[in-house]
């Protein structure tokens, strides 16, 4: 008998080595590219690591790009990724204290709109730092999703720079925490953009997501 996880940490391999390239930026909701290949999409506070964790999973450095100054970023990112089977879609960074109210609320609002109109969305990724854990601006980005009802895995980055046995207690405090979210997966990733530890495993998580969708519509 296969291996169903073998069978889609393969499967995860074989998309993201495909080709990924960038091919839309919007800056608000009305225009966005028309609806197409599924799509996932990331988001996470300004630093936390979101470009390069998009950079190690579609193994090509300087796809995403980090601000050079963060909380500057405004817009959707669109990645197309294998030719049409896939889009990627990097969120702006939230959190960043030196925004202006009015800013933020315009990102909040360009997010949220995405978020709720989206019916090719299937699953937003939050990346969270791992060396500090959940912050109250991840809390909010909890809330805001469940109540579009967005379904949402945590990321957890930087798994390097955490020393194994805090890595234990990170994930067990990550998932207690996303246990009072309704829309959260329950399921976490603990990723490196560095040494590539958690990346195959959250690749395999996508295609399965690409697998369901397609026995769905089957």
């Amino acid at each position: 008998m296969s291996d169903p996880d073998a069978e889609f940490l393969e499967a995860g391999r074989k998309l993201f080595a495909g080709e990924a390239e960038f091919f839309f930026a919007a800056a608000k909701v009305e225009g966005l590219p028309e609806v197409g290949a599924p799509e996932i999409a990331f988001a996470g506070r300004s630093n936390v690591g979101k470009s390069s964790l998009i950079n190690a999973l579609t193994g090509r450095n300087g796809l995403a790009r980090a601000s050079n100054t963060p909380g500057r970023t405004r817009e959707l990112i669109f990645f197309d990724v294998a030719k049409g089977r896939l889009t990627l879609v990097d969120m702006p960074g939230y959190g960043y204290a030196s925004v202006g109210k009015d800013m933020s609320a315009g990102w909040v609002k360009l997010v949220r709109d995405y978020l709720r109109g989206r019916t090719t969305l299937m699953r937003a990724f939050v990346a969270v730092d791992g060396r500090h854990g959940i912050k109250p601006s991840d809390e909010e980005t909890f809330a805001s999703l469940d109540k579009t009802a967005v379904s949402y895995a945590v990321v957890l980055t930087k798994r390097d720079e955490v020393k194994p046995a805090v890595q234990a207690e990170r994930l067990e405090a990550t998932a207690a925490a996303l246990a009072k979210h309704p829309a959260a997966y329950p399921g976490l990733f603990f990723t490196s953009a560095r040494t590539g530890e958690g990346v195959p495993e959250l690749r395999a998580h996508v295609a399965r997501l690409l697998a369901e969708r397609d026995g769905a519509r089957g």
